[in-house]
C-alpha cells in the first residue's frame, strides 16, 4: 500500500496546479486512494470551487443526490460538509452508498480548523475487506454475496440536529406525498408514512462490497456509519441494516468490520486551506465532535 494520503506540498495556486497536474493526481489517487493538498493558495470557497473546476470532471450535486446529511450550497460545486452539531461524530463510510446512487470521489477544503478535535477519519476500505476475509471468510461473504438495505425515517422538515435530518422532500427533490411514492417506486424503495408525515423507506438491496476495475474487493457500504450513528428522534441505529435477504445485521456482525476500521484509521487534523481528495470506492470518511467553529467544505465528482 502506499503512504496514505499520498502528500502535495506547494506553494501557489491550487487550480492552476490540478489544471496542470491532474494525470498525476490521479495516479497519486489510485493508489493511495486519498491526496492531500497542503500549502497551496486556497484562501476561501471560491477559490476551492476554482480548483474544482480546473479538476474537470462532471459535479455531482448534492441537490439531486440522496443524502440523508443536511448541507448548505456555498457555490454551484461546493456545500457544508454537515450540518450536524459539533458534539456529533460522523461514523466512518463511503458517501451515499446507503442509496443506489453515490459519487466517485469526494473533495474537501478547510476554511478554518476547529480549536479542538474536528478530525475527518480516513479508511482504506480494500484493506478492510481483506482482513476481513482473512479474519472471519464467512462473515466476509455474507457481505459480499447478500448484500444489505437500510432503513431510515426522513422529516417532513430539515432537521439540522441530526445527521440524518434531510427531509423527504429535499432528498427526493419533491414537494407532495404522491410525487415522493412516485419517486420512491422508480428508486425501488419501499415507503411507510407516519403520523406526522415523516417518511419510513427501505432501499432496495444495495452491495455491501464493490469489486474495483483493477480487481481488488472493497467495503463498500454505510454499515459502520448506520449502525453506530443513524439515531436521533426518529431513528434507531441498531435497527437500521439488513442483509438484502431480511436478516437483521446485529453487533455481532459489525464487531469485527469496526474493530478492523478503527485498526486502519488515519484522523486528518486539519489546517486551514488543506485539500484532501478521496477516491470514494476505495476510502470511508467521517467527522470526529469538535469544539469552537470550524468549516470544512466538500465538493463531489460524479
Amino acid at each position: 500500500m502506499s503512504a496514505f494520503p499520498h502528500v502535495i506540498e506547494a506553494q501557489g495556486d491550487l487550480a492552476a496546479y490540478i489544471g496542470a497536474n491532474k494525470g498525476a493526481v490521479d495516479d497519486h489517487l489510485s493508489q493511495a486512494g486519498a491526496v492531500l493538498f497542503r500549502g497551496f493558495d486556497v484562501p476561501d470557497a471560491q477559490a476551492f470551487d476554482a480548483g474544482m473546476a480546473a479538476y474537470g470532471e462532471t459535479n455531482f450535486t448534492y441537490a439531486k443526490s440522496l443524502s440523508n446529511a443536511v448541507r448548505v450550497n456555498v457555490t454551484e460545486r461546493v456545500f457544508t460538509a454537515n450540518e450536524a452539531p459539533p458534539e456529533t461524530r460522523i461514523h466512518l463510510h463511503h458517501e451515499m452508498a446507503q442509496t443506489p446512487i453515490y459519487p466517485s470521489k469526494l473533495f474537501f477544503y478547510c476554511e478554518i480548523a476547529a480549536g479542538e478535535g474536528g478530525a475527518t477519519p480516513l479508511c482504506p476500505s480494500d484493506i478492510v475487506y481483506e482482513r476481513l476475509l482473512t479474519e472471519d471468510r464467512s462473515l466476509a461473504k455474507a457481505f459480499e454475496e447478500r448484500g444489505v438495505r437500510y432503513s431510515n425515517t426522513m422529516p417532513a422538515a430539515d432537521d439540522a440536529g441530526s445527521g440524518q435530518g434531510r427531509s423527504w422532500r429535499s432528498t427526493l427533490g419533491v414537494e407532495t406525498c404522491d410525487e415522493a411514492e412516485a419517486r420512491l417506486s422508480d428508486l425501488g424503495y419501499d415507503w411507510v408514512w407516519q403520523e406526522d408525515e415523516t417518511l419510513r423507506v427501505t432501499t432496495p438491496v444495495l452491495q455491501a462490497v464493490r469489486i474495483l476495475p483493477d480487481g481488488r474487493k472493497t467495503f463498500f457500504n454505510q454499515l459502520i456509519a448506520a449502525f453506530r450513528g443513524w439515531s436521533d428522534t426518529r431513528n434507531e441505529a441498531t435497527k437500521a441494516v439488513r442483509f438484502g435477504d431480511g436478516e437483521l445485521i446485529t453487533a455481532d456482525h459489525m464487531a469485527a468490520p469496526i474493530a478492523l476500521s478503527e485498526d486502519l484509521t488515519y484522523d486528518h487534523a486539519w489546517q486551514a486551506g488543506d485539500v484532501v481528495l478521496v477516491d470514494n470506492f476505495l476510502v470511508m470518511h467521517g467527522r470526529k465532535p469538535f469544539v469552537g467553529k470550524r468549516r470544512v467544505l466538500a465538493s463531489l465528482v460524479a
